[in-house]
């Protein structure tokens, strides 16, 4: 691979009759855990967007309930809320028959509105399984992660698309999600956030994409400008080859959005495209803003951002890139109000508020996150489905014990080698890994505020050079808390309250590659 890359029903016999009718685990909530928040950019737009605010909620663990979850409803637009727990997969997604449309191995939201999907509890992974929204209008997809999802191999779901929206699609706020891959088109994958055939005001924010080929695009060629209106904020792009986005007509605004290391191109703005791009932090980049792969171009409004290591290609035939001195080359009028944090500070902020399983947190447009007030209240206890037999127990969060603490934590280091990341060791996935810039070098976890660890966990990503001498130091006072010899694994030692801890490779027989480096406090 490359760089190897969301109110309740009152309490009425309504409630009852949905769950019975759904045949779903609809479960008491022990919190007001539905969509948090108000929708943001375009998607505030045209009516605005509110999912299944003031309908029923209800609670599934598989993609079939999710689906029979919306073949429940009196209709295609009674408005519901449901909340997803555990992982989705292709195995326990069926099609629902019915006043619907679904279909086996994606999750199907066609022909629908008034729809949210949030996942709560300890989280909500799509894994390998895409989410399709078509022919649809008014739908909020909050706080779940989408992976691996294939247009070739197998399984394959949705196109490749981990979200993918097509044909008179309207209203859609897609909010603190992670969508990732593990490879570019070459290994299966497609894009993380596509949008075609007149696809029309959506919001992704505080969200996370990375390690892909493609990030996203809207409009599927150069002929199809029936989409616009798309904002994205306070996102962060990493290890993307591409599609940063891709934009083939219509209107996009993105600021505060952090990219960092996207390999070959960024915001891509053709075809009659309209960007403005506002207090963006671009990191470790190449080409991250202009017109590339085509001769029909886009244009562009560039104000306050930030060009961090990035590089520029010469202009050539289709390749023609905005820097190495980005300038204006349109007004693009943005009639919603939004709050901008500077620049110097997208990439705290982000890491902080950005990605499924972080608290729903926002910035409040001074660099400081704050977590929204909730939009719903508690939902009441709905009946058990008949079908169900004994009542399920309503599922609770585990205990925080045995957290890993990097994650959503910062990562620094002293070099990288060639296409490796420091935000790799931190990024829950061993499908990315960090190099030094030769046999030795460092690689830190780092909080904003001191934090007790007892416990470093190594995991080294195959094809690396053995590792032969490490250390583990507490970077605030230079204290070495372990040190040994050969590959490390499960390092303990005394608890320690630290604001960043290093893995510092004082030996190896090569370059070493550090997938992951998990701390615990126990």
């Amino acid at each position: 691979m490359r760089r190897p890359l969301a109110l309740r029903l009152l309490a009425t016999g309504a409630t009852m009759a949905v769950a019975a009718t759904i045949g779903v685990n609809a479960l008491a909530v022990p919190e007001a855990q539905a969509a948090t928040g108000t929708a943001t950019g375009f998607a505030s737009q045209n009516g605005g967007t509110t999912g299944g605010a003031g309908g029923a909620t209800v609670r599934a663990t598989t993609g079939t309930q999710i689906h029979e979850a919306l073949c429940g409803r009196a209709s295609a637009s009674t408005p519901i809320t449901i909340e997803v727990v555990g992982t989705i997969t292709p195995a326990n997604t069926a099609k629902v028959s019915g006043s619907c449309n679904t279909a086996a191995g994606v999750i199907e939201l066609k022909q629908i509105s008034n729809v949210t999907i949030v996942g709560v509890g300890s989280g909500a992974v799509f894994n390998e399984i895409g989410i399709h929204i078509r022919e649809a209008r008014n739908i909020i997809i909050q706080n779940v992660t989408v992976k691996n999802v294939k247009k070739s191999g197998s399984p394959t779901s949705n196109g490749g698309d981990a979200i993918g929206m097509e044909t008179d699609v309207r209203n859609v706020w897609v909010d603190h999600v992670t969508l990732e891959a593990s490879g570019g088109e070459s290994e299966g994958f497609d894009g993380l956030f596509d949008m075609k055939d007149n696809t029309q005001y959506v919001t992704l924010s505080y969200s996370i994409l990375r390690n892909s080929g493609r990030g996203g695009l809207v409009g599927s060629s150069e002929s199809d400008r029936s989409n616009g209106f798309i904002t994205y904020h306070n996102n962060k792009y990493e290890n993307i080859d591409s599609r940063a986005p891709l934009l083939r007509g219509g209107v996009a605004h993105m600021y505060n959005n952090h990219y960092y290391s996207l390999n070959e191109s960024g915001i891509n703005s053709r075809a009659g495209a309209k960007a403005r791009v506002d207090n963006n932090y671009f990191e470790d980049s190449k080409d991250v803003l202009g017109t590339f792969y085509t001769s029909e171009a886009g244009t562009w409004q560039v104000n306050g951002n930030i060009f961090d290591n990035v590089t520029w290609s010469s202009r050539s035939g289709d390749n023609n890139p905005a820097g190495p001195n980005p300038v204006s080359t349109t007004t693009v009028s943005i009639p919603y109000s939004f709050r901008l944090d500077a620049a110097s500070c997208v990439p705290d902020i982000v890491r902080q508020t950005a990605g499924a399983n972080t608290g729903l947190r926002v910035s409040n447009g001074s660099c400081t996150p704050t977590t929204p007030s909730p939009t719903t209240s508690p939902t009441t206890t709905p009946t058990p489905s008949p079908t169900s037999g004994t009542p399920t127990p309503t599922p609770t969060t585990p205990p925080a014990t045995g957290t890993n603490l990097s994650l959503g934590a910062g990562a620094d280091g002293s070099s990288k080698g060639s296409g490796t990341s420091y935000g790799a060791v931190i990024d829950g996935s061993t499908s990315t890994y960090w190099s030094p810039n030769g046999s030795t070098g460092r690689v830190s976890v780092k909080w904003d505020a001191a934090t007790t660890v007892s416990r470093v966990v190594v995991k080294q990503a195959s094809g690396g050079g053995s590792i032969t001498a490490w250390r583990v130091v507490n970077n605030d006072t230079g204290a070495v808390l372990a040190s040994g010899s050969g590959s490390p694994s499960t390092i303990t030692f005394g608890a320690t309250s630290l604001t960043k801890v290093n893995l510092e490779i004082t030996g190896a027989s090569g370059t070493p590659r550090i997938a992951e480096l998990e701390t615990y406090a126990g």
